[in-house]
């Protein structure tokens, strides 16, 4: 049994949901298919789950934009009557959507989640609906019925441990069955969504739940690409990863996975293959759980930008008990998120992304930090870039760090930071954002060229 997830680009029109079909009919072993909300038609489109949230957001404000409203709905009848399904499909779509929005008017528990999923669930039926007028036995399944549970946390779930057990009563069902993607329940029955990107999630917990042999994920692009392609004009494709160098690579800035999306799928040892919906004949990108063997040891550049440093230097710090776990308690009580936390004798730094530390909370985690800490210096350095190398076995390979350093040097870029720390498969710089294209340039030609 295969688990197959299409995005939303793949079930963006009534076209592609026919591709889909044909995508599914091709392989008898695509059984449980996950599916996105519509995405973008075109460059100027705009995704359905975005319309959705804008639509929430006036109704929040007391004033409803019906002309959202009515975009929403038509994208979904368009698709429907092209698709030439009955119009009980579209009726159950339009209901649902209904149903939330009355939530999210009565300021309801949850309600902007169970808007915000409606997207997804539109998809599921409109594509089960589709597959049964072509002769085949296809059933949707409600996210609950599959026996998703999820934490109650919204817009940011997490599946609990039960939902596998639960979901491998899947294998026993008939047909083709397709799934909504990016939310769940909690064990009241509240519905949760993931995090954004959500739908990726779902396809991971799917597979491991079910124990498929292969996580099929279906995208826009015919593999993941060694660095990011609007930097590096036609890159190295990479026809395998490992779990750890993706999950790397997904955090640091590569779009193709959301970066908690692998983790159910890697604990249960399940092959992932990304391919393309528009050429789905391509070998596309294995993901699997040990090093696959080849020559290269740095598989991947990724970067981001969007971070700032926050600086704490005081004498003899490394002899004051507690000092690291008071600075991070700081942050903590400010609800700020750090990401890294290099440090030296006497200083520390703490890199967080920029939205986590807002302009007006900036003075007062500084404040703080100065009279609870009595320290030297502390300042926040803004617009920084992170890039990072990845690749299983970097730390066993002698000279990486010296070949990365001589790529910047070409490059006439400063190292503002660098932090290897304990990982087996990364290697991070940071950088000030203006000089991040040079730098990502450089080190592609250092290491694939």
């Amino acid at each position: 049994m295969k688990v197959v997830k299409f995005g939303g680009s793949s079930v963006a029109d009534a076209n592609q949901i026919r591709k889909i079909t044909g995508i599914i009919e091709d392989d008898s072993k695509r059984k449980v298919i996950v599916v996105s909300a519509p995405g973008k038609r075109y460059a100027e489109d705009t995704k359905t789950t975005d319309l959705l949230i804008e639509l929430g957001k006036s109704i929040k404000n007391d004033q409803m934009d019906s002309q959202i409203y009515e975009q929403i709905i038509e994208r979904f009848s368009s698709m429907t009557a092209e698709l030439e399904l009955e119009e009980q499909v579209l009726h159950t779509i339009k209901s649902r959507i209904d149903e939330a929005v009355t939530q999210l008017q009565s300021k309801q528990k949850n309600a902007m989640d169970a808007l915000k999923s409606c997207g997804e669930d539109g998809s599921a039926l409109m594509l089960s609906a589709y597959l049964k007028t072509q002769g085949h036995t296809s059933s949707y399944v409600n996210p609950k019925d599959a026996g998703i549970l999820v934490s109650d946390q919204p817009g940011g779930a997490l599946v609990m441990d039960e939902s596998f057990d639960k979901l491998y009563g899947l294998r026993e069902r008939e047909g083709i069955l397709v799934i909504p993607g990016f939310f769940g329940y909690t064990p009241e029955g509240s519905l949760v969504t993931f995090s954004r990107g959500g739908s990726d999630i779902t396809g991971s917990i799917v597979a491991a739940g079910v124990q498929a042999e292969l996580y099929e994920n279906f995208t826009d692009v015919d593999s993941v690409f060694c660095v990011n392609p609007a930097i590096v004009e036609n890159p190295k494709q990479l026809l395998s990863l490992t779990y750890k160098e993706m999950r790397e690579l997904s955090y640091a800035g590569f779009s193709v996975f959301h970066d908690e999306a692998l983790i159910p799928a890697f604990k249960k040892k399940i092959p992932v293959c990304i391919k393309n919906t528009n050429n789905p004949q391509g070998n596309g990108t294995m993901i699997v759980a040990d090093l696959p063997e080849r020559e290269e040891h740095v598989v991947g550049i990724a970067s981001d930008k969007g971070f700032l440093n926050l600086y704490v230097s005081k004498y003899l710090m490394n002899r004051e008990l507690g000092f690291g776990r008071k600075l991070l308690q700081i942050l903590e009580e400010e609800e700020i998120s750090f990401e890294h936390a290099p440090s030296g004798i006497d200083d520390m730094s703490v890199i967080i992304r920029e939205h986590h530390l807002s302009a007006e909370k900036e003075m007062k985690v500084m404040d703080r930090i100065k009279q609870e800490l009595d320290v030297d210096t502390v300042n926040i350095e803004r617009d920084m870039a992170m890039i990072m190398l990845v690749g299983e076995g970097m730390n066993q390979t002698v000279g990486i760090a010296s070949q990365a350093a001589e790529a910047f040097r070409k490059a006439n870029v400063n190292i503002e930071m660098i932090n290897q720390g304990s990982s087996e498969v990364s290697m991070m710089f940071g950088v000030h954002s203006d000089a991040l294209s040079a730098a990502v340039k450089s080190l592609y030609h250092t290491f694939f060229e």
